[in-house]
């Protein structure tokens, strides 16, 4: 039997298999990229792709080249562009809360001496902001 055909219907085979998996992927990601618009709404926390967590303020879905306003801290709005938008926080996915929570809980002796813990550092900004 001749190899050349026996290696074509593989050919073919792998080339449906590619076309296939192309076209699932692409749908994937539409279907991703709508459920992420329907969620980035004012008041949603979300992450962005510098690694920042922030607040939405102001996004417009229809416009992408409009930047995005995001509050990153109490007062504190900055201009991004609307696909730096990385994902939607849910409260599941909300590890920042979790690592404050952690660092919360270590106690005093276990910190290394000359490191304040996150009780000093709280004590010691609330007096910098009674001093002012």
């Amino acid at each position: 039997m001749d190899p050349t055909l026996i290696m074509l219907p593989i050919l073919a085979v792998l080339i449906i298999f590619m076309f296939v998996n192309t076209r699932k992927r692409q749908r994937q990601m539409k279907a991703d990229q709508e459920a992420k618009a329907t969620k980035t709404v004012p008041g949603a926390k979300v992450l962005l792709q510098g690694g920042i967590f922030g607040t939405i303020v102001a996004y417009d879905p229809i416009d992408l080249d409009e930047p995005a306003l995001v509050e990153i801290a109490p007062g504190t709005i900055i201009e991004v562009h609307s696909q730096a938008i990385l994902r939607v926080v849910e409260p599941k996915d909300a590890i920042a809360d979790d690592v404050t929570d952690a660092v919360d809980e270590t106690p005093a002796a276990d910190a290394a001496p000359g490191i304040e813990t996150a009780e000093e550092t709280r004590a010691r900004l609330e007096r910098d902001a009674d001093d002012k």
